[in-house]
């Protein structure tokens, strides 16, 4: 095979309140915001991407808040859960702080695998893991990206002949209803989990809901085969949208859930420098002309 995925570029969720939403991901969880810009599709509503220093792919956690949005309903056909990956030794820092705040929290617990985890609920009620990793050799309690993800679907069968003979992945792990596929380049974001619930009713879109999750490839040019292969597979897959920061092609999985394949290139730092990313609303080009009025509809931030 002369690509295969390496492992999530990033995840979309939906939330209500922007500002809640940066008071629990900025500086309850210690997520970097690495750019405030809108929704290129809904220019009246901000997008908000959060992820390590640099934002590098496999740490981007990104949502589109609707104030006042209704709260979705989690079921099968989404993402169900994002997991994060922290140091050893962090879960009871950020149980102490969760409690502190009156956050719901569950945990620490063991889950697949036998990895230490903490279960979080966002304000929107979207379910958040951490999982201890190895030692960590910066700060003891730094995110340092994703873990994996949580599919939850009606069968898991045809998706996962879709992570292992066109993604490359491979089973790696396996617990009753739940199966574990990981890529073989390993480490941030490398890995995913089916939850098959086939009496579970279908998830619903709203507040607290994952919109899509973007799988990583390294350029333009390895998109543009993913998208000539997936088509030839029968499946509706988008043209090349850019958004920007990379550039993106959709398609729905077998179980109804969103997919994106979005290119590594060309990052957060072509509009703003590194020690300045999120500390300005950009737009696009194509939406420059109408700042004023962009700026008038968004709500403060602060």
């Amino acid at each position: 095979m002369p690509h295969r995925i390496p492992g999530i570029h990033h995840i979309t969720a939906i939330a209500s309140d922007p500002r809640a939403n940066i008071a629990f991901y900025r500086d309850f969880l210690g997520l970097r915001l690495v750019k405030k810009t809108i929704n290129f599709d809904d220019p009246g509503t901000y997008h908000l991407y959060y992820g390590d220093e640099a934002g590098h792919p496999g740490t981007i956690l990104t949502f589109f808040p609707w104030p006042g949005a209704h709260r979705g309903r989690r079921g099968t056909g989404e993402v169900s859960v994002i997991q994060f990956e922290v140091p050893a030794g962090a879960l009871r820092h950020f149980t102490l702080r969760a409690k502190a705040l009156g956050l719901e929290v569950s945990g620490p617990g063991e889950g697949v695998s036998n990895e230490r985890q903490l279960t979080l609920f966002d304000p929107d009620g979207l379910q958040i893991e951490l999982v201890e990793g190895a030692e960590s050799t910066g700060d003891p309690h730094a995110i340092r990206g994703f873990h994996g993800a949580t599919i939850s679907l009606e069968g898991y069968e045809a998706t996962a002949r879709l992570l292992t003979e066109t993604f490359g992945f491979k089973l790696v792990d396996e617990h009753g209803n739940r199966f574990r596929y990981a890529s073989e380049a390993g480490g941030i974001g490398s890995h995913v989990d089916l939850l098959c619930i086939p009496d579970a009713r279908r998830g619903a879109l709203g507040a607290g809901t994952v919109h899509h999750i973007a799988w990583r490839t390294e350029s333009d040019e390895t998109q543009l085969v993913w998208r000539e292969r997936l088509v030839a597979l029968g499946y509706n897959v988008t043209p090349v949208m850019d958004r920007q920061y990379f550039h993106s092609i959709y398609f729905r999985e077998p179980g109804g859930v969103l997919f994106e394949i979005a290119t590594d290139p060309p990052g957060f730092a072509i509009d703003e420098a590194q020690d300045q990313l999120g500390t300005h609303l950009k737009l696009p080009p194509w939406l420059e002309p109408k700042r004023a009025a962009i700026e008038q509809i968004l709500p403060p931030l602060e």
